[in-house]
């Protein structure tokens, strides 16, 4: 008996604080010998009131006559004919009230009900005479759009038992705040208070002393409020013991959960903190604590895998009501608890977006009450057990996004109130039938995206089928369905959003598809046939990668709500018709890689929505016309592989919101303009490759702070380059891939396409194209030096300058680069050794210095030991080292070769003298002589005196000679 107590006490509470609520207003007696009639004086004080509104659509029509107690919205005490309540709340018929709300009504002295919610006051300040009311118990001015601070004389409402201040946010930011929260600590009766969307930083830290003061408090509500502390205060110093609901979500608290708040209210049925900033583990939940809980919502926090054991710890409550259980967007891990199966009544189970790992767990075949299944985007594996089917109640199941494999169990389709169905990114296989869908007559939404490397599911239906279901939305990706259009598709009357894409079908498209009234058709990747199809009321039209033919109809101008048209990638032929330029809602225009001819229309001036225009591959001639740049919204232009010619200085002067522009291998001449750095501050991605730009690159590209690819090759540029390229701040960070473009399951309206040359490659990028980061200025006329800038650039992931007139030294700083991964500087004039430090660049995969003038010694660390192809370095005579054929010396190779240098250094020197010296002094001798008659009778009469001498001196020392001899030999 005691237990059930327990149980029912918050229930009573709660029961008792709805009549209080109830008993605060007397609705107006039926019987007319009752009704006293309205006080005049009150009712002037209404008139006035009426007179300070604005009310656009005669809201108040009523408020006319005598007896303002039979005014809408307008109830009295039927015994003393007193005002009793206004209530003025908008239920949403887009009639709202707006303007003044004036002091009069303070004559309404008995009043004890005010509701002017859902209005709109265009962020007029609470008055402060509200607080002024003393017999006021229900106040609720939510979604009314008051602006400013929240006056501190509603405190003086000491009867005030409900008390809505929920405010709106504009731009993310609410208007309506307080200084403190103070006041609140005098509404003593109070058991109801949302202060949702209201400002209270400045009472981040005295929200819960405040909030702890009311002691009859049954409900708070502060969502959204830019909290950002939640004390961890004592158990004992909690004074919350009725509160039955705490509504704190989407907050910035950034700290794990304090333990009172699962020990120390016993009496709590709602805990809502879903996005609030809660990290780390969860206070363990004592045994009997929360055991009233029916709604716990604590998803898109950080919460890490020990917060598994709350799950655990409420399992164990003898009489389980928890219905919502909502832990997705966490951090948990491990398997799935089989705990799970106690919650007997559980109809919401959420733990999608986390990351758990196993088996689909048995235990959850118990819960039988179960409407709601979410398990996306974690890792479990294995198949979907057949008991699934026993679920009668189920109502929407999503296991997208895991590691499920198998076939699909044939019992889904006994899930008869089943409405929405996810089986997106899974590696299933084997055949879906018509069984599948037998029991399903709710089913309104079918999701089925695959990914395009497994393809092993089929769909085998009759031809002839009739679905026991009527869909909304089907959306089936990457299957393999029957060949022919699916025929059963006709039958769906209220199927508004289409997708089948990449699955097979090999058809025309029936005439009669045309007449139902579908928003969104995707029959891309397929190969379907004959003419291009319209379709007056679809609003996205994706009919690219199939095989249409023939022109685009003229009469296309009369889908007046398209806003995507792409039927890129067939065999369309023809001109654009000038009728597109009656759409004025299209945002993205998709005409790429068709036959088209003839030139761009020039009359599209009244596309003011168009964001994206994708012309290129097709066979289009003359110029870009004036009307492309005049639309301020255009932010993707892409025009490339077309006979496309002209200037681009006039063509693109007011196209300043572009950041995607590819105008590649088309023959635009004349130079590059020298503003685009100033007036194009967006762009990110520019293409202007192969085609016949003249003149320097302009130095004001150094001002495009968003430009990651720049690829300028195949042209006749000419000049330096610029010294302030490494001043290009988004090669300079880490750009990551945005979630909503990693997801390859997303379908875009658009992906940016562009082919690259990367690694020698041409490379066609869509998907990873934020991410890469490219600069090719190769097949030019730049001549100079490479600025050492460049080697800033520390994220560039491709740099390209082969096919140029460079000369000088490759940066002695280049190891500084240390995202590269393509370095491309073959066919220049580049001398000197290969740094040193480009052997600490370990990203580098491709390496291309052939046909320069480089010399010394191949570096041997790190990735050049992978550069092992000798065209890497051909024509460059002076390197030597693996791998190529010349060696580099030893240091005693080098020392003896130092010596032979030194040495024939000497010799050369000697030869040349002998050769210069030899016939200069002869010349100087003989010359003399000639010239000089005296001199020459001198020296020949020198010669002969010397040889005489001579001769004499030889005679005598000979005959001295052989008398010597000639005694020797006596003596012998």
């Amino acid at each position: 008996m005691a237990s059930r107590k327990n149980t029912l006490l918050p229930f009573i509470v709660f029961l008792l604080f709805k009549l209080l609520i109830v008993e605060a207003t007397t609705i107006n007696s039926t019987d007319a010998d009752l009704n006293k009639g309205c006080i005049e004086k009150e009712r002037k004080a209404l008139l006035e009131f009426k007179h300070g509104l604005k009310d656009h659509s005669d809201r108040l029509s009523s408020w006319v006559g005598a007896d303002c107690c039979k005014w809408k919205g307008v109830d009295c005490n039927n015994q003393t004919g007193n005002v009793v309540k206004v209530d003025l709340r908008n239920n949403g018929d887009f009639s709202r009230l707006g303007g003044e709300i004036s002091d009069s009504l303070l004559d309404l002295k008995h009043l004890n009900y005010l509701d002017l919610s859902f209005n709109h006051f265009q962020g007029i300040p609470v008055p402060d005479f509200l607080g002024s009311f003393e017999r006021l118990r229900y106040l609720n001015l939510s979604n009314a759009v008051f602006g400013g601070v929240i006056p501190p004389h509603l405190g003086n409402l000491s009867r005030l038992n409900y008390l809505d201040l929920n405010g709106d946010v504009y731009y993310y930011v609410p208007l309506i705040r307080v200084s403190n929260l103070n006041w609140l600590s005098g509404l003593s009766s109070l058991k109801y208070l949302d202060l949702g969307r209201v400002n209270l930083s400045e009472a981040t830290t005295t929200w819960m002393q405040t909030v702890n003061l009311l002691p009859s408090l049954l409900e708070l509500h502060l969502a959204q409020c830019e909290l950002g502390d939640f004390p961890p205060y004592s158990n004992s110093f909690v004074n919350l013991t009725s509160l039955l609901v705490i509504d704190l979500p989407y907050n910035y608290f950034n700290t794990s959960l304090p333990s009172w708040l699962f020990n120390n209210i016993s009496t709590l049925t709602d805990l809502y903190l879903g996005g609030a900033n809660i990290k780390g583990p969860i206070p363990q939940v004592g045994v009997g604590n929360l055991c009233h809980l029916v709604n716990l919502d604590l998803s898109h926090n950080d919460i890490e895998s020990q917060g598994i054991e709350l799950v655990n710890g409420l399992s164990t409550c003898s009489n389980n009501s928890l219905k919502l259980l909502n832990l997705g967007h966490n951090q948990f891990g491990g398997g799935l608890p089989d705990s799970l199966g106690n919650f007997k009544n559980l109809k919401s189970l959420d733990f999608g977006n986390n990351n758990f790992v196993g088996s689909f767990p048995n235990s959850i075949q118990r819960l039988t009450n179960l409407e709601s299944l979410d398990l996306s985007e974690n890792s479990i594996s294995g198949p979907i057990p057949t008991w699934i089917g026993n679920l009668l109640r189920m109502k929407r199941i999503d296991l997208s996004f895991n590691r499920m494999n198998g076939t699909i169990p044939e019992s889904i389709g006994q899930l008869i109130e089943l409405t929405q169905l996810y089986l997106d990114s899974n590696p299933w296989e084997g055949v879906i039938s018509e069984i599948h869908f037998s029991n399903l007559t709710n089913l309104e939404r079918f999701s089925l995206h695959l990914s395009p490397k497994n393809q092993s599911l089929h769909f085998q239906v009759r031809p002839g089928w009739i679905p026991p279901f009527n869909l909304k939305y089907i959306d089936v990706s990457n299957c393999h369905v029957y060949p022919k259009f699916p025929t059963w598709l006709r039958t769906q009357k209220r199927l508004k959003k289409i997708t089948l894409r990449n699955v097979g079908i090999s058809d025309t498209i029936p005439k009669g598809f045309w007449k139902m009234d579908i928003w969104w058709l995707d029959l891309s990747k397929n190969q379907l046939h004959g003419k291009l199809p319209l379709s007056f009321n679809v609003a996205w039209l994706f009919l690219g990668n199939n095989l249409f033919s023939g022109p685009i109809p003229l009469k296309i101008g009369k889908l007046l709500s398209l806003k995507v048209l792409d039927v890129s990638s067939n065999l369309l032929n023809g001109s654009i018709p000038s009728s597109i330029s009656k759409l004025k809602d299209l945002y993205v225009i998709n005409l790429s890689n068709n036959h088209l001819s003839g030139k761009i229309p020039k009359n599209w001036n009244g596309l003011d929505e168009l964001q994206v225009l994708d012309l290129s591959k097709n066979k289009l001639s003359g110029g870009i016309p004036s009307w492309m740049c005049s639309v301020s919204s255009l932010s993707s232009l892409k025009l490339s592989d077309n006979n496309l010619s002209g200037e681009l200085s006039s063509s693109l002067r007011n196209c300043t919101g572009l950041y995607f522009l590819d105008l590649g291998n088309n023959r635009f001449s004349g130079e590059m303009p020298k503003w685009i750095g100033e007036r194009m501050t967006s762009l990110g991605q520019l293409r202007l490759r192969g085609n016949l730009l003249t003149g320097d690159i302009p130095e004001k590209l150094c001002w495009l702070s968003y430009l990651h690819i720049l690829d300028l090759a195949l042209n006749n540029l000419s000049g330096f380059i610029p010294q302030c390229l490494g001043n290009l701040t988004a090669l300079t960070s880490v750009t990551l891939l945005p979630t909503y473009v990693a997801d390859p399951l997303l379908h875009h309206p658009y992906w940016e396409q562009m082919e690259l040359v990367m690694k020698g490659r041409h490379m066609e990028f869509e998907r990873l194209l934020p991410i890469v980061n490219l600069i090719d200025l190769s097949s030019n006329n730049l001549w100079g030096e490479i600025p050492d800038g460049i080697t800033n650039l520390s994220t560039l992931g491709t740099l390209n300058l082969s096919r140029n007139q460079l000369t000088g030294k490759i940066p002695k700083n280049i190891g500084a680069m240390q995202g590269l991964e393509t370095f491309d500087l073959s066919c220049n004039h580049l001398s000197g050794p290969i740094p040193p430090s480009m052997s600490s660049i370990t990203s580098l995969s491709h390496l291309n210095l052939s046909h320069n003038l480089l010399s010394g010694p191949i570096p041997t660390t790190n990735q050049f030991w992978t550069f092992n192809d000798p065209s890497i370095y051909e024509a460059n005579l002076g390197l030597c080292g693996l791998p190529l054929s010349t060696k580099c010396s030893t240091p005693n190779d080098q020392k003896h070769k130092n010596d032979q240098d030194e040495d024939g250094w000497y010799m050369t020197w000697f030869f040349i003298s002998m050769g210069t010296g030899f016939p200069f002094g002869f010349l100087a001798v003989c010359g003399s002589l000639a010239l000089k008659k005296s001199w020459r009778h001198a020296y020949f009469r020198f010669i002969d005196e010397t040889t005489d001498r001579i001769y004499v001196y030889i005679v005598v020392n000979m005959a001295r000679l052989k008398k010597k001899i000639e005694r020797i030999g006596v003596h012998g």
